[in-house]
């Protein structure tokens, strides 16, 4: 079984100094609101309501965190998955964007803990101009990133082999890439992503 099947919620944080001491690995997913998320934190999990998309895109706010038990140590924790609030959302007012921005950013700028950032895109739309200044962000820590490009069965092959091209190149900047399609209702890609994030919370740890 994954280590991933085993995550259940920790705790939610409306602002970074609510977030509890970075004491171990931790792996964020980030993406534009309705690109996803949540969808692919549930089927990576193997649980279908751990992560909640809200009925109107755009509302989530929290950071919530779900943590990974450690089976050597009970009550502590391998590592964390981090949900980050979706951002960009047209019908949220411009100021409270910006307050979520700075929320976003600092995350990604001042988590020790934080192991590995995976991306999602919506495989139709690309890097949007909201993607590119996440990218910004990110470039500069050097933190590595999985790009997950999220409803790939709306594609057909050849497509999708395209789409993964066009992001690595829009996305050079960010050093340790990886860009694969994904699909959390046809499990596209599923195995090679749940793999890449165990290895960032416990490379030592075979599931």
């Amino acid at each position: 079984m994954s280590i991933l099947h085993r995550a259940s919620f920790t705790v939610s944080a409306a602002r970074l100094d609510q977030l509890p001491p970075p004491t171990t690995a931790e792996v964020c997913f980030v993406g534009r609101s309705n690109c996803g998320k949540s969808s692919a934190i549930n089927v990576l999990t193997n649980q279908r309501r751990l992560a909640f998309s809200s009925k109107t895109p755009g509302r989530t706010r929290l950071i919530n965190l779900f943590g990974i038990p450690d089976p050597m140590d009970s009550g502590a924790h391998l590592g964390f998955l981090v949900d980050l609030p979706g951002y960009g959302y047209a019908s949220v007012a411009r100021e409270a964007r910006e307050e979520w921005a700075d929320v976003l950013g600092g995350y990604l700028r001042e988590r020790s803990s934080l192991a590995g950032i995976v991306l999602l895109i919506d495989i139709r739309r690309g890097v949007t101009e909201l993607d590119r200044r996440l990218a910004n962000w990110i470039a500069p820590t050097r933190i590595p990133v999985l790009a997950l490009l999220t409803k790939a069965d709306k594609f057909p092959y050849g497509q999708r082999i395209k789409a993964v091209a066009t992001v690595k190149k829009e996305l050079a900047d960010i050093g340790a890439l990886n860009a694969m399609p994904f699909s959390a209702t046809k499990r596209i890609g599923l195995d090679t992503a749940a793999a890449q994030i165990e290895n960032w919370i416990s490379p030592k740890v075979v599931p």
